[in-house]
């Protein structure tokens, strides 16, 4: 007798796969605290401008020099006075002068220095190559000349290991936060010390945060609390309009330095008084 083949199994169907659940992408901290503050504190951020452009004025851009000279005008100023950092950038131009173009130096809004004399800008090859010991010696007057040595020598040989040569002209064409991490690359350049430097020199939409901003922001309560000083500068670009960025970089410092100091705040004159949660805990 013929068997008949037997009929094959019906196949299952394949097991459906699950859906990757997408992973949430975490909430930006700088955009959330904007938000919250639009929330708890309506119009501070604007109220805390304006008050102070009543004071101290609203600023345009100008660039003070090329971004060379600002990038190590800037390390000089570190932990020592403005007039102090200029006289040893003088210094720097007797030592090691160069053959460029006579510069028109305008200290600008901001600075607190005197102002540099007009003058062509060091000859940075000649800084770069020069002993370590000489350099110091030449920029002593402005305080700190070891540290400082070092951190000017370092950001030149890195520029020129880069680019070839010391210009940092470049940097004008890309965004803001694409050439403030080209300079923070460089061992030693901070978020300030980059951020001032793309301000001044290009009009780039940073806001560099020193002791003065940040104490008498923490103060009103622009910035949480617990806010770091690198943190501070994100929190600001989260919350100005780029226009907006020099002024409150400039008028901030100016309330720092002569009303809202660090000892004994000048509260009788100050116009954000009514909104400061260091004068008034409770101020809406």
């Amino acid at each position: 007798m013929t068997l008949a083949p037997r009929s094959p199994a019906p196949r299952k169907p394949p097991a459906r796969k699950k859906p990757r659940k997408r992973a949430r992408r975490k909430p930006n901290p700088y955009l959330a605290w904007r938000k919250r503050l639009d929330r708890t504190r309506p119009g501070l951020i604007e109220f805390t401008l304006d008050e102070l452009a009543g004071l101290y004025g609203q600023h345009t851009w100008a660039r003070r020099w090329d971004p060379t000279s600002e990038l190590v005008l800037t390390i000089l100023t570190q932990n020592s006075a403005d007039v102090n950092a200029e006289q040893a950038f003088i210094e720097l131009r007797k030592a090691y002068p160069s053959d460029k173009p006579v510069e028109k130096h305008n200290a600008g809004p901001g600075w607190g220095g005197a102002g540099l004399p007009d003058g062509a800008p060091p000859d940075w090859a000649a800084v770069d190559i020069a002993p370590l010991e000489e350099l110091v010696e030449v920029i002593r007057p402005g305080g700190l000349p070891n540290q400082k040595a070092k951190g000017i020598k370092a950001a030149l040989a890195s520029i020129r290991e880069a680019r070839g040569d010391y210009s940092l002209e470049f940097l004008g064409e890309m965004s803001a936060l694409e050439a403030r991490n080209w300079l923070t690359g460089i061992n030693g350049v901070g978020v300030k010390t980059a951020s001032v430097v793309l301000l001044f020199s290009f009009g780039l939409p940073l806001m560099p945060v020193d002791r003065h901003v940040e104490r008498v922001a923490q103060r009103v309560g622009l910035l949480p609390k617990k806010a770091t000083a690198d943190q501070a500068h994100d929190y600001f670009l989260a919350m100005l309009e780029p226009d907006r960025m020099l002024e409150a970089h400039v008028n901030l410092i100016r309330h720092g330095r002569l009303v809202c100091h660090a000892q004994r705040p000048n509260h009788m004159i100050c116009p954000l008084r009514d909104r400061c949660r260091f004068f008034e805990p409770k101020a809406p």
